[in-house]
């Protein structure tokens, strides 16, 4: 600012000089040359005069763009990596820069979001750019794509789960690496780490203990991202999930299959939380998480997983499930519909109400059964096969 104040004053300066010459050349001419003189001295003064207004006028012009595109490059920057269901569940939630705290009304508090999302499929660009995100096609398999996620937001919703094989997460090693300042992070792991819990209630400090290779990788996932936060002192918000539901989530095809489920002597409790749901947590923990904190993304429902699968049957109208013992069962189910139909356990909500004051949409699944329309779902099956 001083610089250009500085300059200023010296184009007025040299304006006032010049009329100061041109006003002693008109006083030094006479004769039949005056009148052109005086015209040539008006002209000039004019010009001179024209020329200093166009140029602090360009000068505010540019400096009003600038402001402008300070303010465009201010923008706080969210990175979602794996973008897929509930990904963009998410993305019209930062788009519309709602953060919803206990005892606001929407839009109290807004703010607006550059948001990057992370695919490994090109063919899915479209789709991400139409719900408001600038893709970018990166494959945590492959290390040379993924150069440009390094510092590039700090807010960052960790989706991608690990690779189908091994006992460690690589892909959660890599992007890991990457991140060297300080951000927040979400990370979406699995109930699974728990293992059987034999039905007991469980709160988020009861100790891992996964049973297969899947969960396995989870729990080292975790470890990895921890390590992360303390060698960065970014902030970590882990979200332990169970059973995913919505409209197009549900146990239809398995039902209309006849596959079986377990008698009630030998079923199980699961967790469920509706993806609508779990995009709210997953925006709320990014803003309101406590750093280096496990949260347990489970509804209010206490079902066992025969009552689950009866209650979607009895609203679709569909045959419920034939209930088999667990010895009939294990030659009629797939081998990880069967690793899920051995593990039990209920996962206490308390803490994400008390602590992220979050408030579902659908507390239980029955809730959410209630506004599906079973005949007009039927309807849009039919049409899109």
């Amino acid at each position: 600012m001083f610089a250009q104040n500085s300059l200023t004053g010296y184009y007025l300066a040299l304006a006032c000089a010049a009329g100061a010459i041109l006003a002693a050349m008109r006083q030094s001419n006479i004769g039949a040359q005056c009148g052109s003189q005086n015209s040539f001295v008006l002209c000039t003064r004019k010009l001179m005069t024209a020329g200093l207004y166009c140029y602090l006028k360009s000068h505010c012009i540019l400096t009003m763009k600038k402001v402008q595109l300070n303010k465009k490059i201010g923008l706080p920057r969210v990175l979602i990596v794996g973008c897929g269901d509930v990904g963009l569940r998410i993305l019209p939630l930062l788009r519309a820069g709602l953060y919803q705290a206990e005892g606001q009304t929407r839009g109290e508090q807004s703010s607006r979001f550059r948001i990057f999302a992370v695919t490994s499929s090109p063919e899915r660009c479209a789709a991400l750019r139409a719900a408001g995100a600038l893709a970018l096609v990166a494959d945590l398999d492959q290390p040379a794509t993924l150069a440009r996620l390094a510092n590039l937001a700090s807010m960052i919703i960790y989706l991608a789960p690990p690779a189908s094989n091994g006992t460690t997460d690589m892909r959660s090693r890599r992007m890991a690496a990457l991140l060297k300042r300080r951000c927040h992070l979400v990370y979406v792991s699995t109930s699974g780490v728990y293992g059987n819990c034999d039905g007991e209630v469980i709160s988020e400090v009861r100790a891992t203990s996964p049973h297969n290779p899947r969960a396995v990788r989870r729990c080292d996932a975790e470890q990895v991202w921890r390590n992360w936060a303390r060698r960065t002192g970014s902030c970590l918000s882990i979200l332990r999930v169970p059973g995913i539901y919505a409209a197009q989530r549900l146990p239809l095809d398995r039902l209309r299959n006849g596959t079986p489920a377990l008698r009630v002597a030998d079923d199980v409790y699961t967790n469920h939380i509706h993806a609508d749901d779990l995009a709210r947590l997953i925006v709320r923990a990014l803003f309101q998480g406590s750093p280096n904190r496990i949260y347990h993304a489970s509804d209010d429902s206490d079902l066992r997983m025969g009552d689950y699968f009866d209650a979607v049957a009895d609203h679709f109208h569909l045959p419920r499930a034939t209930r088999l013992a667990r010895a009939e069962l294990v030659t009629q189910v797939s081998p990880m519909m069967l690793s899920f139909m051995s593990e039990s356990r209920r996962m206490s909500n308390v803490r994400i109400k008390q602590e992220l004051g979050f408030r579902f949409l659908y507390p239980q699944v029955q809730d959410a059964l209630n506004v599906i329309d079973p005949d007009q779902m039927t309807k849009n099956s039919t049409e899109t096969n």
